[in-house]
């Protein structure tokens, strides 16, 4: 995003400035969008436009430039991956600014070039909207920079196998750091979950770096390569 288009504090109707996160919330089913506007508000973020079709959202970011965009996968008028489509050209647009995409089923075939387009994307079945701070805390922690990905889809991965699998070099720890990993768990939130040091997580996450062959480009991405190749073992 450039400079130039980078959301900075808003001022409010008070003439106080605030810095809440905006979003624009995009779903065809009304009910579910201003659902997920109602909670977004009580938890302090700001929504600043809905959309029933990709059209609209563009429209609505290109108005407003939010910091987080929630959308359907499925959007009019074919129900297809117009969703997927406006996600990708948001994200070539504005690269900095957050998405969070939600699916009522598992298709994650058309999703991981977006989720490894860089920080701050997510992947959501919707029926994980309904569990409130669990939602909450997945949209702010995308809206910090994070890659999340459902739980539901992690263990579903977890569970697949075929023989070209390219975590086979993986331990069985290892795996399970890396499903942690792809749920958008820091290295801490590991720890907690598995009983271990921050310290052992750090090993963990290192060897699986170098057992997958991801390069040290000297910043983040590569946990987030990490994450595309644990799906891509499906």
């Amino acid at each position: 995003m450039d400079a130039a288009k980078r959301p900075g504090p808003r001022s409010s109707e008070d003439g106080t400035t605030t810095n809440r996160r905006r979003v624009v919330v995009a779903d065809d089913d009304v009910l579910l969008r201003e659902g997920i506007t109602s909670l977004l508000e009580r938890f302090g973020f700001d929504v600043v436009g809905q959309a029933g079709d990709g059209a609209q959202l563009l429209a609505l970011v290109e108005e407003h430039v939010p910091d987080l965009v929630i959308l359907d996968i499925r959007m009019p008028p074919t129900q297809h991956t117009e969703g997927l489509a406006a996600a990708r050209t948001i994200r070539t647009r504005y690269p900095r600014m957050r998405v969070l995409l939600l699916s009522a089923h598992v298709e994650v075939e058309h999703t991981l070039e977006l989720l490894a387009s860089g920080r701050g994307v997510g992947y959501l079945l919707k029926s994980r909207v309904v569990d409130v701070n669990e939602f909450v805390d997945t949209v702010e922690r995308i809206a910090r920079g994070d890659v999340v990905v459902d739980p539901v889809l992690v263990q579903d991965l977890l569970r697949a196998s075929r023989k070209d699998d390219p975590l086979a070099a993986l331990s069985a720890r290892e795996r399970e750091v890396l499903a942690l990993v792809a749920e958008g768990r820091s290295n801490a939130g590991i720890a907690r979950q598995l009983w271990v040091t921050e310290g052992t997580v750090e090993k963990h996450v290192q060897h699986i770096l170098t057992k997958l062959r991801i390069p040290d480009s000297g910043d983040d991405h590569r946990r987030v390569l990490a994450v595309v190749a644990f799906l891509e073992s499906r």
